[in-house]
């Protein structure tokens, strides 16, 4: 069943002239982890202000259609109730710390503070998020002075730590290494693994095959594809929309071209020397 539906939804921004997003139908279910790709400027931020209610609480503009969230449509959400139920990590990290806070630790449990959490399980949360994203060793620092991809874990800790039923994720990894993109990933799995809801834009497609449950693809501020993540990542024709796909979903489609298929078209690595060993052992 959909937790979260869009039906025909349109939005313009104040001002702007065209629209950031037309015509839009999605549904997500609980407890999946969505991707959302698309080519800059394809609507994908705005989607995300829409699920998380900055669209139109705080960005006003015109919009139309439904945007249905458990139920009760964005319009008439309290947007501090609505924050309870979906943490949202900013693409800016830059944006997302409070400034008002000296140490990360205080900034991590800013959250926690507003909604009123007991002294002793507040510090527990905390402690316990900043051992999962490994910043141990920030919990004094002045959140002010991190770098970029500091910053970035410490706005994604304070919004774990709110323990939301629903993240979304706005290309966390955008200021991160490979490995902390890496780490990234992992935690994410873990979160949807205790059932949370994901909707995470991201680049890094390959990394989006191996994890995400289904794929949404945004054109021109349209819905362009939606399903599975085995069934839109194999598609070809994703590049003539502005999107990426895996490089060994290229490798299967060229194969394909020259007459040696597999018995499908692979999105991950795993999957590849799978189909690989599977068309090997079939002609010997």
């Amino acid at each position: 069943m959909s937790f979260i539906t869009l039906q025909d939804v349109s939005y313009k921004y104040p001002l702007a002239k065209t629209f950031a997003l037309k015509h839009v139908d999605l549904s997500f279910e609980k407890g999946k982890f969505y991707g959302i790709i698309g080519q800059n400027g394809a609507g994908k931020t705005t989607l995300c202000n829409l699920v998380r209610g900055l669209v139109p609480h705080f960005y006003g503009g015109s919009l139309t259609g439904k945007t249905i969230i458990d139920g009760t449509d964005v319009k008439k959400w309290d947007t501090d109730q609505l924050a309870t139920q979906i943490g949202y990590v900013f693409q800016n990290p830059f944006t997302q710390i409070s400034g008002v806070k000296e140490t990360v630790f205080e900034e991590i449990a800013l959250g926690l503070e507003n909604l009123g959490i007991p002294k002793d399980e507040m510090i527990e949360r905390v402690i316990r998020v900043c051992k999962l994203l490994k910043i141990e060793d920030l919990i004094k620092r002045d959140p002010n002075a991190l770098s970029g991809g500091q910053r970035q874990r410490v706005a994604f800790a304070a919004i774990i730590a709110m323990d939301s039923d629903t993240l979304v994720i706005d290309e966390p990894t955008s200021q991160l290494d490979p490995e902390g993109t890496a780490d990234v990933f992992a935690i994410i799995q873990l979160l949807k693994e205790q059932g949370k809801t994901v909707l995470l834009v991201e680049h890094k497609i390959d990394l989006l095959a191996e994890y995400a449950d289904e794929i949404v693809v945004l054109e021109k501020a349209q819905v362009a594809f939606q399903g599975p993540a085995q069934e839109v990542l194999q598609n070809p024709t994703l590049l003539e929309h502005g999107a990426q796909i895996p490089q060994v979903a290229l490798l299967g489609s060229k194969l394909k071209e020259k007459g040696i298929g597999l018995a499908h078209i692979p999105i991950t690595q795993k999957d590849a020397i799978a189909a690989i060993e599977e068309r090997l052992g079939g002609e010997s």
